[in-house]
Parts: C-alpha cells; sequence; structure tokens
C-alpha cells in the first residue's frame, strides 16, 4: 500500500511538472516547441509504463476540465485543435519508454526508448493533426506541410531533449530512490 501511494504521488507530481514543461514554448508553427516530451519521457523512465502513462493522463484530464495547462489553454473545445492529438500521444509515448526503461538502463538505452517514445508521440499527433487541419478546418494542407510543420521542423529539438533525458535519467532515478 505505501509503494501505491508513492507512486500515485510521483504520477501527479509529474503531471505537474508536465503542466509547468508546456509554459516554456517558442512558437515555431502551427505546434510551438515545449518540454513536454521531455517530461513525459523522464516520467515514462522513472515512473515506469503504468504510472508514467497515468501521470500524461492525469495531465490531459486537467487540461480537458478547463485548467488552462495546454499551449492554447484548455477546456473540452481543445480535443479540436490541431495540436491535441500530440497531447494524447503523450500518454502512450510514456508508457512505450516506461517499458524499454525497465530495470536499471544505461544512457545508450534510455535514449533509444525515448526516440521509439517520440515515434509514438508522431504516430499519434501527425494524423490527428491531418485530420483536424483538412477534415474538420478544411485547411487542405499537404502532406509535405504537414511532416514539415507537425514533425521535421521539431527533430533537432527533439533530439536535444532526448539527450538530456538519457544525461538525467540515472542521477535522477537514484534521488527517487533514496526517499
Amino acid at each position: 500500500m505505501r509503494e501505491q501511494t508513492r507512486m500515485l504521488a510521483l504520477a501527479a507530481l509529474f503531471a505537474v511538472v508536465t503542466a509547468a514543461a508546456n509554459f516554456i514554448k517558442i512558437p515555431v508553427g502551427v505546434v510551438p516547441v515545449t518540454l513536454l516530451f521531455f517530461a513525459t519521457a523522464l516520467a515514462g523512465v522513472l515512473l515506469g509504463p503504468r504510472w508514467g502513462a497515468v501521470s500524461q493522463v492525469v495531465y490531459v484530464v486537467l487540461g480537458l476540465v478547463g485548467l488552462p495547462i495546454f499551449t492554447g489553454g484548455g477546456g473540452l473545445g481543445y480535443v479540436l485543435q490541431p495540436s491535441f492529438g500530440f497531447l494524447l500521444g503523450l500518454i502512450p509515448a510514456a508508457w512505450v519508454i516506461g517499458m524499454l526503461t525497465r530495470g536499471r538502463p544505461g544512457p545508450v538505452r534510455v535514449a533509444l526508448s525515448a526516440l521509439a517514445g517520440l515515434a509514438v508521440l508522431y504516430l499519434v499527433g501527425l494524423p490527428y493533426m491531418w485530420f483536424i487541419l483538412n477534415v474538420y478546418l478544411e485547411k487542405g494542407m499537404a502532406l509535405p506541410a504537414l511532416l514539415w510543420s507537425g514533425m521535421l521542423i521539431f527533430l533537432p529539438g527533439d533530439a536535444l531533449k532526448i539527450a538530456g533525458v538519457a544525461a538525467l535519467s540515472r542521477p535522477l532515478r537514484r534521488a527517487l530512490d533514496r526517499r
């Protein structure tokens, strides 16, 4: 019971960390650059698949009930934003990263796991973005433009986030284990 309570508290903490990471943003197009994936990857590595995903579910639900913790605010209407698919993608991304980093992984395994989680994030976010832009908003965005504005422009920053997660995961895990 004590471990369950500890993990629940850590999941809540990582939901807050994810929300805070979203306030650090650089506008570059339809979807701004934020530290959301960095927080999500750390949640997966440090909390494991179940609790890492739970932390991201809590973050998304809090935003949907109206807390202004998404890039453009919050509320149920946010599901019609082109970037909402990336928010949904945080949940399976955290789970995948947590599954692949079970045990005491080294930095290379953490980086590769985060890369796999990033792929999951884009596999969820890009089709959602395409659907909202092309079907709901009728913008007629071509696939090359969608890939550029929804993924390619973010890859250099994503590489830096992955490197940061790989570098910080071991010391942060030690700090959490001491508690």
